[in-house]
């Protein structure tokens, strides 16, 4: 087979890069180790910024998220039994739109489906060749059966355990990691939400998060070791451990229920640099992860799917590779402003095995700043909405 690029994970930052593509006449083809299915079953965050919801609309994918989607204006901050708000609109004028991961892949499924669009699905044995000259080419197998792709360019979309970084030689790339010691123990019930806005909490037991999905179907985290199981977790211990994080007056009113998802993610910040090799680009977690804490994951892979498609589409239109040259440089630059943001907040909402009393009261004191300084909540705000492209 041939194509123009060849697509390399059918998750959401590689299925909107197809769709975005296809929208200017270029070709792709997408190749998704797993299944549709497997790929729809994957919990993920739902906050996104206006500028993903910019590019699904650009493709032609925004009109559920529209229907469907919430506008939140402001996000809540609590530390014991105190809480505050930062009001997103007030001090950006820009909100952000809860509308889960799940639903944003589904759309773009059904687009690349009526687009007519090819998505090779269990491709296994994916090889990256020539990646360094003018004529790369895939290879791969579905059913055992040997394919290839050639193609002007791949783009790696396939996340923190894919093909495409690796391909990047050792001497070429250089990596940056920052492990923290506990993880997010999350679990999804058909309940409604505790608040309708989200609330960060810090709280002398761990950090808590209670988030939603929609009227009816709410997400909640806890800070747990890394050494713990979602087993180790029955319902009833979490709904009570949660109640002893968040405000008091908060926990009266949360509606508890049987989870229907559990699950522990770990938290990282990882980057790798450079994010292009010769014509192959990595794209959203292929080259850098962030803590859950503000929900850059995603919002970060769609800023590298937006430089990507303008030098993509420039170079294709135009004959200039100023696009392609500079993509590297251009992402690199706003991951490292979300990796900070997502660095800054996940050390302010968590609380450390090796925290001192010290650290603690200065913890303390910078929550009390944001709270009272209209500036210090602006930087958040901004951050949190979204940094321009």
């Amino acid at each position: 087979m041939k194509t123009q690029v060849a697509i390399i994970g059918g998750g959401p930052a590689g299925l909107l890069l197809a769709q975005l593509l296809h929208t200017r006449g270029i070709e792709s083809i997408i190749l998704e180790r797993k299944t549709r299915d497997y790929v729809l079953a994957r919990i993920r965050a739902g906050v996104l910024e206006q500028g993903l919801v910019r590019l699904l609309q650009e493709a032609g994918c925004a009109d559920r998220l529209h229907a469907e989607g919430h506008v939140h204006d402001g996000t809540l901050i609590s530390y014991g039994d105190e809480m505050f708000r930062i009001d997103f609109t007030d001090l950006t004028g820009t909100p952000v739109i809860v509308y889960g991961q799940t639903e944003v892949t589904r759309d773009l499924y059904a687009a690349r489906d009526a687009a007519g669009g090819l998505i090779e699905f269990n491709a296994e044995n994916v090889v990256i060749h020539d990646a360094d000259s003018d004529r790369p080419h895939v290879t791969y197998s579905v059913d055992g059966m040997a394919r290839r792709i050639d193609c002007d360019f791949v783009a790696g979309c396939d996340g923190f355990h894919g093909v495409s970084r690796k391909t990047i030689p050792q001497d070429v790339r250089r990596d940056y990691e920052k492990v923290y010691p506990f993880g997010w123990l999350g679990i999804l019930s058909e309940t409604p939400p505790v608040n309708p806005e989200l609330i960060y909490a810090n709280s002398p037991r761990g950090f808590a998060l209670c988030s939603m999905r929609n009227e009816n179907l709410s997400r909640y985290y806890i800070q747990c070791p890394t050494t713990d199981r979602p087993e180790d977790w029955t319902d009833d211990a979490f709904w009570a451990e949660l109640k002893r994080r968040i405000p008091a007056d908060q926990a009266e009113t949360l509606v508890t229920g049987p989870s229907i998802e559990k699950s522990i993610a770990p938290l990282r910040s990882f980057v790798t640099e450079p994010m292009r090799w010769g014509r192959l680009f990595l794209c959203g977690d292929a080259a850098h992860i962030v803590p859950p804490t503000g929900a850059k994951g995603l919002n970060t892979a769609a800023s590298d799917v937006h430089y990507l498609y303008h030098a993509l589409r420039s170079y294709y239109e135009t004959g200039s590779q100023d696009g392609i040259d500079g993509y590297s440089a251009k992402a690199l630059a706003r991951v490292w402003k979300a990796e900070r943001f997502s660095w800054w907040f996940s050390n302010l909402m968590h609380r450390f095995p090796d925290h001192s009393e010290f650290d603690q009261k200065m913890q303390l004191a910078d929550l009390a700043f944001l709270r009272s300084n209209r500036a210090a909540q602006q930087a958040m705000a901004e951050n949190y909405v979204g940094l321009p492209y």
